[in-house]
Parts: C-alpha cells; sequence; structure tokens
C-alpha cells in the first residue's frame, strides 16, 4: 500500500498510547524476573564494587529449581479437548471436530507450545499464544498456532478482563527484515522502506527502552525504532519495527439467522453471493439473511510511514490467546516476581557469611618494626596465612602476635535459612514436592505433602485451562470459517501402538446430495479436561492391574502389557494375539472348551442320579408307610404287583442315568486321548525342529572349524614362502 501517513501516524499513536499505558512497566518486570530465573541477579555496579574490595558475591540460584518443580507438575498433566453437540450440531460432526483438534495440536507440535507458554507466564506473569490461518503450506489455508514473546504483545491498558473478546484493541509489534516484509506483504512497500534514509521518519520517534530477545541479545543491545540504512548493512538484520495493531469497529455486517431460534452467526468477509445462497437453499426455508451493527476487528499494519496493511480482519476473534497464571482485574503475576527479595536476600547474607570466614583465615598481623628476620613485609603481607608458615624474629623482639578477627555476627546462618524458607513459602514448593524430604519420613507422609503442594498450585493450572479453552474457541471458529471444502486428515493417536486414521470432512455425497461431517454448521461447547502425563498413568494403571491380578480378577496379559514400560510393546501384543489367532491355538481352545464341557456333563449327571436314588428311596419309605399302616386292608396280589413295578420303574431310570454318565464319561476319556495325541504331535513337531536346528548348527560349527583350518594351512604356507623368498634374498 502507498505511504498513508493519516493511518500510519493514528497506528503509531496508539502503538504509544499502549506502550506507555502499563507495557513498559512490564518489559522491565519481564527483564528482571527472566534475569533472576537464569541467575543473574547481581547488577554491574555492585559486582563491580565488591569486586573492588575484595568481596565475593554469591549466586545461589533457587528460583531455577522452584520454576523447575512447577514446570514438571504442569507437564505430568496434559490438556484433552474434546468437542459437545448443542444447537444444530450432530454427535458424528462434534466427533469430526475432536479429531480435527488432534490433528491441529499434532501439526503445531501444541504440547511444547503450551510448556513454553505456561514457562513464559510463570516467569514474568504474561504468555501468549497467536493462532490464524497459515497458507505457506497449503493454499486451502491450515490453523497456525505460534507462542508469541510476552514483551511484543501489547496489551490494551483498558481492560480488566481474562478474555480477549472484551478488549478494545491489542498490538503485536516485532522487528523484521525488509526482505520478510516484502514476503508477507509486498515488494514495493519493502523496496520503499529500504531506501529511506530518514525522510518522512518524523514523529516515529525510537525504541531505546526495549532490547531484542534472541541469541545474541547481549551483543545486539537496544535497538532504535527505524534506522538509516547504509550501503553496508546486512540485509539479514531486523532493525524495522513492524506494529500490527488489531482493534474494534462498529460497522453492519450480514449475518445468518436461524427462524427457528434467532442464533446468528456473521458471514465471513470473504463468502460471495453465490455460496451464500447455495448454504440458503441447502437448509430452505429455515435460514435467512440480516444485517446489524456489530463490532468487527479493524487488522492495520503499519511501519514508520508505510502502511502495510488495512482491512477489516477475516478473523471473528482476535489472534492474540494470553495466559497469565494469577490474574484479577488486569494485574498479571507471576512466580517469579515474588522470589526476587528473598534471593537477594539469601545471596547477601550467603556472601556476608563467606566474607567473614575469609577474613577469619587471614586476618593480618602485628610486627614489631624489624623484627623479623627471614621475610620483609611485603612477603609476610602475602604469606602470612599459608598453613606451615616459619617465622623468625630478632632475639629480645616481640614475637609477632596475630590480630584476633572478627567473629560471625550471631543469627546470620539463620537469616539465610529464613531466606531459603521464604522461597519455599512464596513459591508454595516445599522440600516434599521436589523430592528433598529427609530419609526418615514415611512416603505416605511424602505422598500427601506432595497432594498438598498441589492443591496450592491449583489456580495457576485452572487458569490455564481457561487459556486452553480459549485456543479451542478460536480455533474452533477457524475450522467452521475455513474448513470448507474437502478435506482428509491424518491422525496418528496418542497411545502405545500409534495407530493412524484418516478422517474424512465436508465430504458430499453423491447419492444423498448431503455433505457428511459438515464443520461449518452448528454450535458446540467445549469441554477441557486434564489427563495425567502417559508415562506417569502408564505406572498407575499397570500397579493397579497387577494388584487387581492379585485378587482374582481374570485380567488379559494384553493389558498388563499396554500398560507396562517395556520397550515395542506393541510388538509383543500382536505377537500374543497372533499366536492366539493361530490354527494349533484355536484347536487348542476348542478342545479346552470340550473338555470342559464334558466335565460339566459329568457333573450335572451324577447329580440327576443322586437325585433319582433320593426319588427312590423316598418312594420305598412311603410304600413301607403305607404297607405299615394297612397291612390288614392291602393283603392283595394287585398291591403287590403295583408296588413291584413302581420298583421296576424306578431301577430302570436309575439304570439309564448310569449309562448316561458312562457315556459321558467314556467320551470325555476320549477327547482328552485326543488332546494328548494333539499335544504329542506338537511337542514332536518342535523336538524335531529343536534336532533339525541343532544338527544344522553342528554342521556349520564344522564347517567353519574346516574353513578355519584351512586358512591355518594357507597362512602357514604364505609364512614358509615369505621365509624362503628371504632366505634367497639374503
Amino acid at each position: 500500500m502507498p505511504i498513508n501517513t493519516a493511518v500510519a501516524t493514528d497506528n503509531w499513536s496508539h502503538y504509544r498510547r499502549l506502550r506507555d499505558g502499563g507495557h513498559r512497566e512490564f518489559v522491565e518486570k519481564d527483564r528482571r524476573c527472566r534475569d533472576f530465573a537464569a541467575g543473574r541477579h547481581w547488577n554491574s555496579k555492585d559486582l563491580q564494587a565488591l569486586k573492588e574490595q575484595g568481596r565475593p558475591a554469591l549466586t545461589i540460584n533457587k528460583i531455577l529449581s522452584t520454576l523447575g518443580t512447577v514446570s514438571g507438575e504442569q507437564i505430568k498433566n496434559r490438556v484433552e479437548v474434546v468437542f459437545r453437540p448443542t444447537a444444530g450440531a450432530q454427535d458424528a460432526v462434534a466427533e469430526a471436530l475432536s479429531k480435527v483438534w488432534m490433528q491441529i495440536a499434532q501439526n503445531n507440535q501444541l504440547s511444547w507450545k503450551r510448556s513454553d507458554v505456561f514457562w513464559d507466564g510463570i516467569v514474568a506473569g504474561r504468555g501468549f499464544y497467536d493462532a490464524r490461518i497459515d497458507f505457506s503450506d497449503s493454499m486451502m489455508g491450515e490453523v497456525r498456532v505460534s507462542q508469541l514473546n510476552p514483551k511484543n504483545v501489547l496489551i490494551d491498558p483498558e481492560a480488566e478482563s481474562y478474555d480477549p473478546d472484551e478488549w478494545n484493541e491489542v498490538i503485536l509489534t516485532k522487528w523484521m527484515t525488509w526482505e520478510d516484509i516484502a514476503a508477507l506483504y509486498n515488494r514495493k512497500d519493502a523496496e520503499l522502506l529500504k531506501n529511506m534514509r530518514g525522510e518522512g521518519l518524523e514523529g516515529y520517534g525510537v525504541d531505546t527502552w526495549e532490547e531484542k530477545d534472541c541469541f545474541a541479545s547481549g551483543q545486539l543491545g537496544h535497538m532504535p525504532y527505524y534506522p538509516a540504512y547504509t550501503e553496508t548493512d546486512d540485509p539479514l538484520l531486523r532493525n524495522i519495527r513492524v506494529v500490527e495493531r488489531q482493534y474494534r469497529k462498529f460497522t453492519k455486517q450480514l449475518h445468518f439467522v436461524d427462524v427457528q431460534n434467532g442464533d446468528t452467526r456473521p458471514i465471513p468477509e470473504n463468502w460471495d453471493e453465490n455460496r451464500i445462497s447455495a448454504l440458503l437453499q441447502k437448509y430452505g426455508g429455515q435460514m435467512g439473511v440480516t444485517e446489524q451493527p456489530t463490532k468487527r476487528i479493524r487488522w492495520t499494519v503499519s511501519a514508520g510511514p508505510v502502511v502495510l496493511h488495512d482491512e477489516w480482519s477475516p478473523f471473528e476473534h482476535f489472534t492474540v490467546v494470553p495466559y497469565f497464571p494469577y490474574f484479577f482485574h488486569g494485574e498479571t503475576i507471576g512466580i517469579v516476581e515474588g522470589l526476587i527479595d528473598p534471593s537477594e536476600l539469601l545471596n547477601k547474607t550467603l556472601s556476608q557469611e563467606l566474607h567473614v570466614i575469609n577474613t577469619s583465615a587471614n586476618s593480618g598481623w602485628v610486627v614489631e618494626e624489624g623484627s623479623i628476620t627471614n621475610m620483609s613485609m611485603q612477603e609476610l603481607e602475602a604469606r602470612g596465612a599459608t598453613t606451615g608458615l616459619v617465622m623468625e624474629y630478632k632475639k629480645g623482639a616481640q614475637p609477632p602476635q596475630k590480630i584476633q578477627p572478627n567473629q560471625v555476627p550471631t543469627g546470620l546462618d539463620r537469616v539465610s535459612y529464613k531466606a531459603e524458607e521464604f522461597i519455599k513459602t512464596i513459591s508454595n514448593i516445599s522440600d516434599s514436592m521436589q523430592g528433598f524430604d529427609r530419609e526418615d519420613v514415611a512416603a505416605k507422609a511424602i505422598m500427601a505433602k506432595q497432594q498438598a503442594g498441589s492443591v496450592n498450585l491449583v489456580k495457576m493450572f485452572d487458569n490455564l485451562e481457561r487459556t486452553d479453552w480459549l485456543l479451542a474457541r478460536n480455533v474452533l471458529s477457524l475450522v467452521q470459517n475455513y474448513y470448507t471444502e474437502p478435506r482428509l486428515l491424518n491422525i496418528t493417536h496418542d497411545d502405545f501402538r500409534q495407530e493412524q486414521e484418516q478422517v474424512a470432512i465436508n465430504q458430499p455425497d453423491p447419492t444423498t446430495g448431503e455433505i457428511t461431517n459438515d464443520l461449518t454448521m452448528g454450535e458446540y461447547d467445549i469441554v477441557i479436561s486434564s489427563s495425567p502425563y502417559r508415562a506417569s498413568m502408564e505406572d498407575s494403571q499397570f500397579e493397579q492391574a497387577v494388584a487387581l491380578r492379585q485378587l482374582g480378577v481374570q485380567i488379559d496379559d494384553s493389558v498388563l502389557i499396554e500398560n507396562s514400560r517395556l520397550l515395542r510393546r506393541a510388538e509383543i501384543v500382536k505377537q500374543i494375539n497372533d499366536a492366539r489367532n493361530s490354527p494349533e491355538a484355536q484347536e487348542q481352545q476348542q478342545l479346552q472348551q470340550r473338555a470342559q464341557l464334558a466335565d460339566i456333563a459329568v457333573k450335572e449327571s451324577k447329580a440327576q442320579k443322586t437325585q433319582v436314588d433320593a426319588q427312590m428311596n423316598m418312594v420305598k419309605a412311603q410304600r413301607l408307610a403305607s404297607g405299615a399302616d394297612d397291612a390288614a386292608a392291602l393283603q392283595n396280589n394287585q398291591s403287590k404287583a403295583q408296588l413291584e413295578a413302581d420298583k421296576a420303574q424306578i431301577e430302570l431310570a436309575r439304570l439309564q442315568a448310569e449309562l448316561e454318565l458312562k457315556q459321558q464319561e467314556l467320551e470325555m476319556k476320549r477327547q482328552e486321548g485326543q488332546q494328548k495325541l494333539a499335544l504329542q504331535q506338537a511337542k514332536d513337531e518342535q523336538d524335531s525342529q529343536r534336532r533339525n536346528f541343532e544338527l544344522r548348527a553342528r554342521q556349520e560349527a564344522e564347517d567353519a572349524q574346516r574353513e578355519e583350518e584351512a586358512a591355518a594351512e594357507r597362512l602357514a604356507l604364505l609364512n614358509q614362502s615369505f621365509n624362503n623368498d628371504e632366505d634367497e634374498n639374503t
């Protein structure tokens, strides 16, 4: 774009307002917190003064280990984002969206970026993501999530909310080369900036208050806002400050309207009339279009007087997503700023203790003038504290006397102890959380202390999940507005098998005309849940599985292997499954099942025989009782015949039960014989394979021995020939 002094000046004035409205103070705090985290606790003036006085300046960096413990707690708990359908959405599409999120997270290495943003937050109180659509790798566009330097993000000074949707503006500033500007924007503007020699730069000032963050930041030092180029300048030097401002502005915009419930959604700027009409036809009379006033995001980018970009933002949200460990009404607090004073107290106290010890080792001498004969005063001053010093003085003179050194002030060691305790108390990181508890403390007590210490960090992790929700919301908006074409996304599942899956989205069905996994429509809730780090979770799962197995719960072997820490677990599980699915294993399982069925049949037959015997005994008892009561009345042959018939029927039932039992026992023995025969055949086959392997190994060993003997003979012949040649030469 050509030079637009009005837009560029307005952009620069807003940049100065945000810079001077609190961001300058944050940059100073950020620099100081980073110095203390990196172990740079002394300023140059104090170090020089101590060096001139010969006093030590110790640096005991307790802050870095504290930050490492907090960061370790964050890394142990990974986040999982799941989308749930609400209005006008389907379960299948919500599941597809969850998988799209997995693909975006893997493509952007989001787990590592999350740890880096968390680290920025706990060090200085602010960490930032940047989520936008990138067209460098795909013409269809991909969601790109990056980490921002907190120094380069200027927040609206009037904002007091955690959510950027409630901010009026945000500015991103960065140093760029003119070639970067040519690649990202256009070459004409880049050439214009390159050829400027100070003309037209009046009123844009310099930023000497900020130094560049890079590997050589100490050598580069402070950079001006926009220096004049010379012919000898390195074209790769990033010395052009680009100001990227995103701000809200009232305007009218087209919206889709759901006729049934009245919900509205803004229509993206890049949608033409044909695309809008196609969507309206798809949903019939259920959806309409209306124009209404709304706050839209304006996107203006400038460098000096040159306006590089000034259009409506294609996104519904600011690209910036913040993380604040502790936040209340615009105030952001990290961990390090509260540890600066205790760290300075610890360093100064320990340095003073060391100074007292050093002075006590060489406190000086009181010597009579001319009394020492074996050394001069300069030599005594240099060697006076040497171990085994021999000093000779004149006869009759006063012997040299060592000056009594100052005693270590009482309570000085207690001050250093208190400083360490202050660091633990302020950071909420105890010895138990760092693994430095005493050896005599019980394991259960240590675990209880660690859990209690984790509770003290809940607020920071709760805000981190809030940031995860904001990032998922912005990514969902980007996906629904820009993932509109049919795509195939590859996902690698985060399990021990690392299986890959292809997810098809926005795929038209030629038979019905509907679109499968249409991500553009519907509203979704975002569910954020934390899960332990996989290594820790696997250890816990393995221990629980082993405990259940010991209690008698039938847990499959593959479950134990999946949750173990064995290498190549997937191959081991695959081998077990292949062995189970082999014909021999299936036949073995069938034999075992048949044996179990036969055993059950035998037990049922025995139970039936027992029941028949009991019934026969009952009938006998009834007949005997009946005969005893009516002996006088029942003496005819018909009653006796009936009794004999009943006895015969009972005996026949008993014989039939015994016959069935014998048949089942014979069948079971036959199956056992077949099973033993199959096992014997398998064993014979294994023995045959083993004998063949041993025979081949023995033959190979004999062949190797013969080759070795032949090689030895050839070597002997060569040596003999060589000796003969030497004799002839001699």
